[in-house]
């Protein structure tokens, strides 16, 4: 694959564009009936599963938006010339092949799959079983834009394993697997890193937090808490905890607020020992471990701090790395908290709700990673190549 010409991969994500739009009906035919079969229990998956014309339009988008990027494959990353006359060159390579593991959401095999291939990558694309539907029709027209353009199936490939299936692929792939991104909840994270041999690039859990400091704007800072949290629960971006400085004006009157109006778009609130003594009617937090959760759901966090060195302290202890706001005036404040906090992306006076590939100007995303190693928050086009050396001698030896 790393001997395809940028025209050549930009030609098939032409075909894919025709065939998405040529196709909607099928496609959403196909969702249909992952959706009847779906069990309802778990809202926030059954709201990813779902496919429109909006969505398919969003598909469009993201190809169409890759095919506009630079080809980040065999570009110049440095080049030196030593004084024993070696040229050496470093250049970006494409990482081989790419294992996504990934639940609900059909966007994601479009995505998924366009960012591996502009990147001259191939990809194994092991989706849920509560989208087999969708996610088929989708593999299948990537392989008809395959071969409309010479280019054979196995570039981009449908898993359709088990779990013990899958576990014992893990263990011993039937080809050379050279990352693995698992995208969803902890245990999905805990049992790829379990079995896996190659590899793992963390991506996806979510609980994140907002602390609102004592010189923080009120009204903005309930504007950006109930966007944050209501917006899109089933989004890794969307927010968890909230943390409030009883230093604030009107500290009681403030949180008594904000429990009201998050209540009244019907989010569940649980509060700390300290808030509860004025929230009397809250629901007490009496699992500590709750506060590692992410919810995905209609529920939140509301506690108590005395600083935003607590604030820092009790973040960095719970939050799953991904995101973190600071609602303050103070620049001062701001930048200590974003320097301290221990996430992907660090944000003042503004929603959680950003760290996503299209809204940070990276593009489509294969996804947002937590780990440090070798690329942290949305995973686009640019981070799916790694890098490689070109030492050019002439009978150069090591003395």
């Amino acid at each position: 694959m790393k001997l395809l010409t940028t025209d050549k991969k930009n030609n098939v994500l032409d075909s894919m564009v025709r065939l998405l739009d040529e196709n909607r009906e099928s496609i959403i035919e196909a969702n249909k009936k992952d959706l009847n079969l779906f069990q309802k229990e778990d809202q926030a998956m059954f709201d990813r599963l779902i496919v429109t014309n909006t969505k398919i339009d969003g598909m469009i988008q993201s190809i169409r938006d890759v095919k506009s990027q630079e080809d980040p494959v065999n570009r110049p990353i440095s080049t030196r010339i030593l004084d024993n006359g070696l040229e050496i060159t470093n250049k970006t390579a494409p990482f081989g092949t790419i294992m996504i593991i990934y639940e609900s959401r059909p966007d994601v095999t479009i995505e998924a799959a366009v960012l591996a291939f502009k990147a001259s990558n191939k990809i194994l694309l092991k989706g849920g079983k509560e989208a087999l539907h969708s996610n088929t029709i989708l593999t299948q027209l990537w392989h008809k834009a395959l071969e409309e353009n010479g280019l054979p199936k196995d570039y981009i490939q449908l898993m359709t394993l088990n779990r013990q299936e899958t576990q014992e692929f893990l263990k011993n792939p039937t080809e050379k697997l050279d990352l693995i991104v698992p995208r969803g909840g902890e245990r999905l994270i805990n049992f790829v890193k379990e079995h896996a041999n190659c590899a793992v690039l963390v991506s996806g859990r979510g609980n994140n937090f907002l602390y609102v400091d004592a010189t923080a704007d009120w009204e903005k800072s309930i504007k950006v808490i109930m966007n944050a949290k209501t917006d899109k629960i089933s989004a890794c971006n969307a927010l968890d905890k909230i943390l409030v400085n009883q230093k604030i004006d009107n500290y009681e009157q403030k949180l008594t607020e904000l429990y009201n109006l998050l209540s009244y778009k019907g989010v569940e609130t649980s509060v700390d020992q300290t808030v509860g003594k004025t929230l009397t009617s809250a629901k007490p937090i009496t699992d500590e471990s709750i506060w590692k959760e992410e919810f995905l759901a209609m529920k939140c966090c509301l506690a108590a701090v005395d600083s935003l060195t607590e604030a820092v302290s009790k973040i960095n202890e719970h939050s799953g790395g991904h995101s973190a706001t600071i609602m303050t005036n103070d620049k001062g404040s701001a930048m200590r908290f974003m320097e301290e906090v221990d996430c992907a992306a660090v944000y003042q006076n503004a929603s959680t709700r950003f760290t996503d590939g299209g809204q940070m100007g990276v593009g489509a995303e294969l996804a947002i990673s937590t780990d440090k190693l070798h690329h942290r928050g949305p995973l686009g086009l640019e981070q799916l190549v790694t890098n490689k050396y070109y030492v050019f001698g002439d009978g150069q030896i090591r003395e």
